[in-house]
């Protein structure tokens, strides 16, 4: 399997060119990696440009490529947004990384009524700069064209502002409908998940308010960590992904 790495900074390029990965990205794969002469490279962008090309020569902290093809991916529509609630220890953090193998493209933190991981003051930025160096990684592993989206640390009534126009997707036991017999339509998608202590009454009201559709994934009850990726795997199914 080819080795794929980020260069935000990759505009365009052409076949035969050469380009050069240097910093952080390009010390990993020469000291970490240790990516070798010959062998087959993969680059991206995170935003649809993907090359692939061949290692030309390497150094302590950067590798020479040549460019053997260049592909520029569409998105795909609706874009599908993962709103997870903060959970303890690295539940959130472990949603966050499978929902991006899976495809999710926008990544939402949700300071829910119950939970117990609060981002305050300096622990916001701190927060959303780590559950993007998440999301960055696992586009990586999972060789993905596109680099999602982390958006802003927000509470309920921001939330449901933030997703006017998108079909919002509470996950919650109280629902009636099974996620597999949703309807969907052209709106993108907002798949909400609650902490470890659920939704609260208060917040569900607010989401029916706003329209949303509160769905169950079955009769047995998920974790924070795996609700999200498995209701996003539903939801690639129903939309032909996999």
């Amino acid at each position: 399997m080819a080795h794929f790495y980020l260069l935000e900074t990759l505009e365009s390029t052409t076949v035969g060119s050469t380009i050069v990965l240097e910093g952080a990205e390009g010390r990993h794969a020469a000291t970490v990696s240790r990516v070798r002469v010959g062998e087959p490279f993969s680059l991206g962008n995170g935003r649809g440009l993907v090359v692939a090309a061949e290692v030309l020569s390497t150094s302590k902290d950067s590798v020479e490529l040549r460019v053997d093809s260049v592909e520029q991916m569409t998105p795909e529509t609706p874009q599908i947004y993962l709103v997870q609630a903060l959970a303890k220890t690295d539940r959130d953090e472990r949603a966050v990384e499978a929902a991006t193998e899976l495809g999710i493209d926008v990544v939402i933190p949700w300071a829910a009524d119950r939970s117990i991981s609060k981002w305050e003051g300096p622990k916001i930025d701190k927060g959303r700069s780590r559950w993007s160096a998440i999301v960055r990684e696992a586009t990586k592993q999972s060789i993905r064209a596109f680099l999602p989206r982390v958006g802003p640390h927000l509470k309920t009534a921001q939330l449901i502002s933030e997703l006017e126009g998108v079909h919002i997707i509470v996950l919650d036991p109280t629902g009636t409908v099974p996620l597999s017999q949703i309807e969907l339509d052209e709106r993108d998608i907002a798949l909400v998940v609650g902490p470890e202590g659920g939704i609260t009454e208060a917040e569900l009201a607010r989401f029916s308010e706003a329209g949303a559709s509160t769905v169950t994934l079955g009769s047995n009850i998920l974790r924070t960590s795996t609700a999200g990726p498995a209701a996003l795997a539903i939801i690639n199914a129903k939309l032909g992904r996999c």
